[in-house]
């Protein structure tokens, strides 16, 4: 019975939906970065799938329709971006500029790294599109010959690790500009950054929804030509 029941897609559905819920009322009651949701959800229902010796393919039955939701949810940070397009327009060649190299070196230094430690050509590949959003990671990884669960596992990680260090990184190092900090943590951690952006600034927040997309466009176009080059 257990067994039917946590093989339904509803089980997947429910479960994601029951975790982010609960990791959102532990945030706003902690009001820690370190309490970030997605990071919490992933961690409880990692698991309860340990405790309840679920398989990850039974509980993928219902995480999917949630992975479908992904392209919707980034295709709605255009409302903060509308809403501040001719502060944005106005320093369109600074965000490109910046897009363009943080495009570049988080596909070099992923992929350098991985490459000198000796990483296969598979995981060299699957590390490369880490900063883009998960729907064109795994597009891209799909064509380019790397291992989709694998860059999948990376991008959140990435996300995470962006959203909880990067605001606070960047007023380290003096980064007091909403659209210099916006547009570092929405290129290097795609959604879960630009979200976590949001809450500290809307212009920060609508810099780093335009980071998403065209960071995203920079390394589809990026990526084959530094596969000619290189090694990779």
């Amino acid at each position: 019975m257990w067994t039917e029941l946590t093989a339904t897609p509803l089980f997947g559905v429910t479960l994601t939906l029951v975790a982010y819920m609960l990791a959102q009322v532990l945030y706003k009651r902690l009001g820690s970065v370190w309490a970030n949701p997605v990071l919490v959800s992933i961690a409880s229902i990692i698991l309860v799938l340990k405790l309840g010796d679920i398989e990850y393919r039974n509980y993928a039955h219902g995480g999917d329709l949630i992975l479908f939701l992904l392209g919707p949810s980034v295709v709605a940070l255009a409302v903060p971006l509308y809403q501040r397009r001719l502060q944005l327009w106005k320093r369109k060649l600074p965000i490109l500029v910046g897009i363009f190299a943080g495009a570049l070196a988080s596909i070099l230094s992923a992929c350098g790294l991985a490459w000198i430690l000796g990483g296969s050509r598979e995981v060299v590949l699957s590390l490369a599109p880490k900063s883009v959003t998960t729907p064109i990671a795994i597009s891209i990884v799909e064509k380019i010959g790397g291992v989709p669960p694998l860059t999948a596992a990376l991008v959140v990680m990435t996300g995470c690790i962006g959203a909880v260090c990067g605001p606070e990184f960047c007023r380290m190092i003096g980064v007091t500009s909403p659209v210099a900090s916006g547009l570092a943590v929405g290129t290097a951690a795609h959604g879960i950054g630009t979200a976590r952006m949001l809450e500290v600034d809307r212009l920060a927040g609508a810099v780093a929804g335009l980071a998403i997309g065209l960071n995203g466009l920079m390394t589809t176009f990026l990526l084959p030509i530094l596969m000619s080059v290189t090694q990779f």
